[in-house]
């Protein structure tokens, strides 16, 4: 069975940072391309960033490239995702994904003075 379980979310301040966690089992992790979605509040689901299986190639939504990074570290089975200068329009509950049938419960991030 996937598990995905996200941590790291909080409460921060314009300008601050964060960095999101995403620990899988009950797949083959090594061999998963793997994203990031994020859910603002009263709003759908978007899509935020991708990483391939290795870890070599990634892709981000305009609105947060250049300040968040997508990582991996597959002998570790954990997602990162770095979030930097961050916005209050960043926030959102940030879920880890691996595919349209697998997805963990989210980790909130707010973004507020």
């Amino acid at each position: 069975e996937v598990e995905l379980v996200e941590s790291g979310g909080g409460l921060v301040q314009p300008g601050g940072s964060l960095r999101l966690s995403c620990a899988a089992s009950g797949f083959i992790f090594s061999r998963s391309g793997m994203m990031w979605f994020r859910q603002p509040p009263g709003k759908g689901l978007e899509w935020v960033s991708t990483i391939n299986s290795r870890g070599d190639n990634t892709y981000y939504a305009d609105s947060v490239k250049g300040r968040f990074t997508i990582s991996r570290d597959n002998a570790k089975n954990t997602l990162y995702l770095q979030l930097n200068s961050l916005k209050t329009e960043d926030t959102a509950m940030y879920y880890c994904v691996k595919d349209e049938a697998n997805r963990g419960q989210g980790t909130q991030v707010t973004v507020s003075s």
